[in-house]
């Protein structure tokens, strides 16, 4: 597996990521079996939220974790915090963070996170506010790199301005099937729709300013509408995959994730299976770099245009 100096910060971590948002409801043992598929992978990377299952998700892997001792110190361990359920909406005050982290470290039974992210935009924040979060955080020892997800540049770029820690990461829905990050690029000065900017150039954003992308959901269309892969609705796009994957001997999963690597961005890609053998066959991605004509024509596939 690869790794990637996550925000240039000398954070290196696999170029892959376990998200774990459906772990919730797995046993005990048949984690441990995905954790060790995991790293056995070469993945030292964990993606959680204190929404995932309302908590149990960070709960069973804290679990599993005590199980084992020494793991904690081989892998790389990421939460976010930031959004509501009730009432439904977004918090980034000092109180609300420290205290969403304080149940984060009891449940994943850790008394640090590698990786501190604010999940989603809030409009109500206040870039003074997070910074004295943040530096408590650190001086506690409670958490060590910062990050968020969902911001757009400006976003990202006023916060950035009110914190002292570099933000390192931003984590964006990102697939062959929803990629909005490079679209309004590709049709600059066009007057097809896609030529809209709607997050500031972020990607470019992203590299000239050493923010690592984490792509989510990497095989999904819309907004969480459902998997394209094998997918009746995206004939054209499945048998292009087809034939990539016999290309590179991998399946069309691992080549949905190698059109993501190949970007020249270096974005971890974040995968949510809980079964062992599909992470096995998702892995196999990082050893292939993809043909600049196989990534082009994989989106046109899409049903995306190349003027």
């Amino acid at each position: 597996m690869k790794e990637l100096n996550l925000g240039k910060s000398g954070m290196m971590a696999s170029e892959l990521a376990l998200g774990c948002m459906r772990i919730a409801s797995l046993e005990e043992k048949r984690l441990e079996e995905l954790l060790e598929t995991a790293q056995e992978c070469g993945i030292n990377f964990f993606d959680h939220a204190d929404i995932y299952g309302n908590g149990a998700c960070e709960e069973v892997f804290g679990r599993v974790l005590t199980k084992h001792s020494g793991l904690r110190e081989k892998i790389v361990l990421q939460s976010k915090c930031g959004i509501c359920r009730e009432p439904k909406g977004y918090d980034f005050s000092k109180e609300h963070i420290l205290k969403s982290v304080d149940g984060s470290l009891e449940r994943l039974h850790t008394d640090y996170l590698d990786f501190l992210v604010l999940h989603r935009p809030d409009a109500l924040m206040e870039p003074e506010e997070v910074a004295k979060a943040f530096d408590e955080l650190e001086a506690a020892g409670k958490v060590r790199q910062f990050g968020v997800s969902n911001f757009n540049s400006s976003q990202l770029e006023l916060l950035q301005s009110g914190v002292r820690q570099k933000l390192l990461v931003n984590q964006m829905q990102f697939s062959i099937m929803h990629s909005e990050l490079v679209d309004h690029a590709l049709y600059t000065n066009s007057g097809f729709s896609q030529a809209a900017d709607q997050d500031g150039e972020l990607l470019d954003y992203c590299r000239l300013h050493e923010v690592t992308v984490q792509a989510w959901s990497p095989f999904q269309y819309g907004f969480l509408e459902g998997i394209f892969i094998d997918n009746e609705k995206f004939p054209e796009l499945n048998q292009k995959l087809e034939q990539v994957g016999r290309k590179y001997g991998i399946s069309k999963s691992a080549v949905a994730v190698a059109w993501i690597l190949r970007h020249p961005a270096h974005i971890q890609v974040i995968v949510g299976t809980t079964n062992p053998a599909r992470l096995r066959d998702i892995c196999t991605a990082s050893g292939v770099e993809l043909s600049r004509a196989d990534w082009y024509e994989l989106y046109q596939a899409a049903g995306k245009r190349v003027l």
